[in-house]
């Protein structure tokens, strides 16, 4: 079956393609009713959430059915080169959509170029290192569902009760959930991602110093900017807790 299922992979172009059309499908249909600047910004999100869970899912059959020995250093799998042409048509699709509705988002912009180029060098340069890279991916996507749920209802919490209500509902769950993934276990992998490179255990014709070292200041940085970020919420969330608390006891 999974044999099958290799034979009729779809290429970057194709997965491309098919993220084009979910992204029109949200844009054109699920929110044609927003306003324009909240319809663009829900369509990324349903965009993401087409991608996310997908990807976790792949990539957790890839991670699985890998075969043995297993590394940082590893040679990609038929499947897992699958699955990081999956996620390398997404961030092309939501990049085209920052550039050309937010060009001005320099971090996401870089974020998404960054992601780009990692995929891109594993998955047609290296040829190696995609174990590495979709045990990152799992952790990177698992919370993306509740995330982009909890973003599409903020766009309209301001004017929609039952909006307002899902967003207080899954805020705080997320801040944890995001907060163990990527601040404790995301950490965790990169700093035994760090310590076997650095070891040179991927060293010769496997994983070159450039590709490995390069890796990781992207991958460093991605994992400060999250655990900036959640820090970020965690304080808006504890300031408003604070604000309400002193309107109650007026």
């Amino acid at each position: 079956m999974e044999a099958l299922l290799l034979l009729l992979t779809p290429t970057v172009p194709t997965f491309f393609l098919m993220f084009l059309l979910v992204y029109l499908f949200a844009f054109f249909l699920v929110f044609r009713n927003w306003d324009p600047k909240h319809r663009r910004e829900a369509s990324s999100c349903f965009l993401s959430l087409s991608h996310g869970t997908p990807a976790v899912i792949m990539a957790v059959h890839a991670l699985t059915r890998a075969p043995t020995p297993r590394s940082f250093a590893s040679p990609n799998a038929a499947f897992q080169n699958v699955v990081l042409e999956f996620s390398t048509a997404y961030f092309l699709m939501d990049l085209l959509h920052y550039m050309v509705f937010f060009p001005n988002d320099i971090l996401f912009i870089s974020h998404h170029l960054a992601t780009l180029y990692v995929f891109a060098t594993c998955r047609f340069v290296v040829h190696h290192g995609a174990f590495a890279i979709l045990v990152l991916l799992v952790l990177a996507e698992v919370t993306s569902s509740c995330q982009n749920v909890r973003s599409i209802a903020s766009l309209r919490r301001a004017d929609a009760p039952a909006a307002a209500k899902l967003y207080e509902f899954l805020s705080l769950p997320f801040y944890a959930f995001y907060s163990v993934v990527r601040g404790i276990l995301g950490t965790l992998v990169v700093y035994k991602m760090g310590v076997f490179y650095a070891s040179g255990a991927a060293a010769g014709n496997m994983i070159p110093k450039w590709a490995w070292v390069s890796w990781m200041v992207v991958i460093v940085a991605a994992i400060l900017v999250s655990i900036l970020w959640v820090l970020n919420l965690w304080m808006d969330w504890f300031r408003e807790r604070s604000r309400r608390g002193q309107k109650k006891v007026k």
